[in-house]
């Protein structure tokens, strides 16, 4: 989750046909299936955890078995109690803990769930929150975007209040408002990026700002390279380069610092579900590799793209 795993060459190129690691076979809720996949993360070892959204579950599948998935929590159907979710949106992994932290959007709560084998529930870390995504610093704090409410907050492990750190100040297109913020990427140095689905944008908040900046579209939906349609999942390098999941145009995106047009790096070639095909690329993630991972919503698969 921390930009500085992973150094990306800035001339870096991806293999343009994927191949699905993750799902794959239509939607449904057996163990090599998934049902709207959302967020994902991305382990050490390749390992990618994902929120299987319509199944109310979350999934992990292993490096190098690509035919079946695990459940690893959730999977008890739709509901609120601590065994059971309600639409999960985004998932991470807490390495200290070893446990699994989880937005449960449409039940309001993130929770965690421990990675040891026989875990049957989970616990309430945050209650009455429409979060959508989360992320996690080298200090442990915790991000989260919450969607009602347009805007994102800092929490330390424990507490249910948090500080604001981006948003805050009702919907719009001003610097210092968010118009439903999803997902989330922070650096090392605590700047929270934000991607701002309705104003098409992607945002970087500094630690401490009032406001925040423009850093990939922002010029009204579209597609040209100086637009994005509805951005998703976003992952900033070593560099400060940004990547970009540009959910309505079916491709992913990389913004370089300061750049007022972006180029595309897989992808952007209309929807469909072919291996250089997405059907609403939602949300991405990088290994320490650097190649690139992306949950394909509609596909219900994860496709990974090899860094040539």
């Amino acid at each position: 989750m921390f930009s500085c795993l992973v150094n990306i060459p800035a001339n870096a190129t991806w293999a343009q046909d994927g191949v699905t690691i993750a799902g794959g076979h239509g939607q449904g809720n057996v163990t090599n299936q998934l049902f709207y996949p959302l967020g994902l993360f991305v382990d050490d070892d390749q390992t990618v955890i994902i929120a299987d959204y319509n199944n109310h579950r979350i999934m992990q599948w292993k490096k190098g078995d690509t035919t079946n998935g695990q459940v690893v929590a959730g999977g008890n159907g739709k509901g609120k109690g601590l065994h059971q979710f309600n639409g999960p949106t985004d998932v991470l992994i807490d390495k200290e803990t070893n446990t699994l932290i989880i937005c449960d959007r449409g039940s309001q709560r993130v929770v965690r769930w421990s990675r040891r084998s026989g875990t049957t529930q989970g616990e309430i870390l945050i209650d009455d929150i429409w979060c959508w995504e989360l992320a996690m610093d080298e200090h442990r704090y915790l991000y989260v975007s919450d969607v009602e409410k347009r805007e994102v907050r800092r929490y330390q492990l424990g507490e249910n209040n948090g500080i604001l750190v981006a948003g805050g100040n009702g919907q719009g297109d001003e610097l210092n408002q968010l118009n439903e913020p999803r997902c989330l990427f922070v650096d090392r140095q605590q700047n929270v990026y934000v991607s701002d689905l309705y104003n098409h944008r992607v945002v970087n908040w500094s630690k401490g700002a009032k406001e925040g900046v423009v850093v990939a579209g922002g010029q009204g939906g579209g597609s040209a390279l100086t637009q994005l349609s509805h951005p998703g999942g976003i992952f900033v390098d070593t560099l400060g380069t940004l990547y970009v999941a540009d959910s309505n145009n079916n491709r992913v995106m990389r913004w370089t610092q300061g750049a007022k047009q972006g180029t595309v790096i897989v992808g952007g070639n209309r929807y469909g579900e072919g291996a250089n095909q997405f059907n609403s690329p939602v949300a991405l993630s990088f290994d320490r590799y650097g190649n690139l991972y992306v949950a394909d919503h509609y596909n219900h698969r994860v496709q990974r793209f090899s860094i040539e």
